[in-house]
């Protein structure tokens, strides 16, 4: 079987900055992403029968994102692993007693978990696996940003590098990012936000902060057209729409429900409702069909395949992830991710500030006193 069908080219946006250091209309730039070949169901059951025995050899766990493909989303759980966020996927590393980590995902959550658990080892079934926020967020620029506002907590998002984490004073993901922008505000802090500026807003809007914006978007969210969408609640009136707030404001202002990959699973299932309309990437879709078989999901429109689409809902670099890499990786140990040492700890202050004020809200215990005064790194 071959390893590699072809190569795609993928369009993204990357910000360049003004004179002025603010985060301008974008520039599109062009990245690249590999389609592994789909196995047969011989191969398919050979590949999962191999990786079962090397987890085991290997002292290795898995751990998937909900938006890879669910081949390897279904041995995670089966092989005693997780699916989940980022952080999540993470966290259940760094408290894991494997010694070996096997990220299925891309660039950034590899090195998340490599940055929480600097002594294992992490792998990746491809480490050109990237992100398009992370790709249109690079150091260099964004630390001119940052020098712009040095009077602002500078708050990233999960989908950045640890080289961007180490600038950073708050990492956030989807599910938190509300609340400790809350805090901070409540705090009387002013706030740099980066990368996603769709996200960005949509805390803007709820929180009233004081928000200065990187300008970048993630090309799978950012393709959701609210035209179409409006046209397909048409076609499903009784449909419940699920939203992730990567997706433009016109999108998110149609929805049922907002929220990150958990808060999207957990509306699906206490919503009373018997058909959903989904935005957010097209690998969610397996664990919502997992977990409701009794209901109805329906993809949200992007521009369609015909028109403008980047993305057609999935991710290319998710869809780098396959049972032939993830395999590799294990007996060769070929895929590891490594981070410059010098900046992990710097890198980890921000996850270890969100994880600290996440397990205390998670708890009912006080937050405040875990919101320093603090501007910009």
């Amino acid at each position: 079987m071959s390893s590699v069908l072809s190569r795609i080219n993928v369009d993204y946006e990357q910000p360049v900055l003004a004179p002025t250091g603010e985060s301008t209309a974008c520039s599109t730039r062009h990245a690249w992403a590999r389609v592994p070949a789909e196995p047969t169901q011989a191969e398919r059951a050979a590949l999962k029968d191999k990786i079962r025995r090397l987890l085991k050899e290997k002292n290795a766990v898995m751990v998937s994102h909900y938006y890879v493909h669910p081949d390897l989303q279904d041995l995670a759980e089966e092989t005693g692993g997780l699916v989940s966020d980022s952080l999540e996927m993470a966290r259940f590393g760094r408290d894991h007693a494997a010694q070996t980590l096997v990220v299925s995902g891309v660039r950034f959550m590899g090195e998340t978990a490599k940055i929480l658990s600097p002594e294992k080892r992490v792998l990746m079934p491809d480490l050109d696996a990237t992100c398009s926020l992370d790709l249109g967020c690079p150091v260099d620029d964004f630390s001119a940003f940052c020098d712009q506002h040095p009077d602002r907590a500078v708050v990233v998002y999960a989908n950045t590098s640890a080289a961007v984490k180490a600038r950073a004073d708050w990492l956030v993901t989807s599910s938190c990012a509300l609340d400790i922008v809350r805090a901070l505000k409540e705090k009387g802090q002013k706030i740099l936000w980066a990368p996603d500026r769709h996200l960005g807003g949509y805390i803007q809007r709820e929180t009233g902060a004081d928000m200065v914006m990187w300008n970048g978007a993630c090309i799978v969210h950012d393709e959701f057209k609210a035209f179409e969408l409006e046209a397909l609640k048409k076609e499903h009136p009784g449909a419940k729409v699920l939203v992730h707030p990567e997706s433009p404001a016109d999108v998110v202002a149609l929805a049922d429900a907002v929220g990150s990959t958990s808060a999207i699973l957990k509306a699906a299932k206490e919503m009373d409702a018997h058909e959903f309309i989904v935005a957010t990437d097209s690998g969610m879709m397996h664990k919502l069909r997992t977990l409701n078989p009794g209901k109805v999901f329906i993809e949200a429109p992007t521009a369609g395949n015909s028109a403008t689409c980047k993305s057609c809902a999935h991710c290319p670099w998710m869809a780098m992830n396959g049972l032939a890499g993830l395999a590799r990786v294990l007996e060769t140990g070929s895929n590891e991710v490594q981070v410059d040492p010098a900046i992990i700890p710097r890198a980890r202050l921000p996850i270890d500030r969100m994880l600290a004020f996440t397990a205390a809200l998670r708890n009912g215990q006080p937050t405040a006193g875990l919101v320093p005064h603090i501007g910009a790194a």
